[in-house]
């Protein structure tokens, strides 16, 4: 499937949960990242998860890396050239959303993205290869590409991998992981 087609289907299958579902489900999705070979690291980037998008719930996974003692670094989405700048969350760091309810810190201390070890990728859809399509403003592709070498991908998805995705760009950075629900999916070689 091309990745327009995707984001139609996966959208409206995210619609079609209920909150109920989505605290279940985001809640297994946390528990499963306890399984990943990630947690000797220091730095992982989270999204905050926009409700109304019904976006898996990143909240407790939040609760494990702070209970871990992680540095948690929180994404700035900036429209205008489509980039993330990333900030570490702290004790005083303030939460808001923006105009398209993404819940962003309002500024703090910026964390280089080579500093970054571990980022969480909100997606929709993914395949078998690792490949996956989001909102489709490359915010993600150009942030990892700014990002150390080996930093660890790892996508959270309510649903399985689904076919392959046709219209992949060379400028599209495979996952190393996916979590969904059930399973944990490695694409790592």
């Amino acid at each position: 499937m091309k990745k327009t087609a995707l984001r139609k289907k996966y959208k409206e299958l995210r619609l079609a949960l209920s909150e109920e579902e989505i605290e279940e489900l985001s809640l297994k999705i946390a528990n499963k990242a306890l399984e990943l070979p990630i947690w000797e690291y220091s730095f992982y980037h989270l999204f905050l998860s926009i409700a109304e998008q019904k976006e898996v719930d990143t909240e407790p996974l939040l609760h494990i890396l702070l209970g871990k003692d992680k540095h948690v670094v929180l994404p700035k989405t900036e429209f205008q050239n489509n980039k993330l700048r990333n900030f570490l969350l702290t004790d005083t760091t303030t939460i808001r959303k923006n105009r398209w309810n993404i819940p962003e810190p309002e500024g703090g201390i910026e964390i280089e993205p080579q500093k970054i070890d571990v980022v969480f990728i909100p997606l929709l859809a993914f395949d078998e290869m690792g490949h996956r399509v989001g909102y489709g403003k490359g915010f993600y592709d150009k942030f990892l590409s700014e990002c150390k070498k080996e930093v660890l991908k790892v996508g959270l998805s309510f649903f399985e991998a689904g076919s392959r995705i046709k219209n992949v760009l060379s400028s599209d950075i495979p996952l190393d992981f996916c979590i969904t629900p059930e399973l944990i999916y490695t694409f790592r070689k």
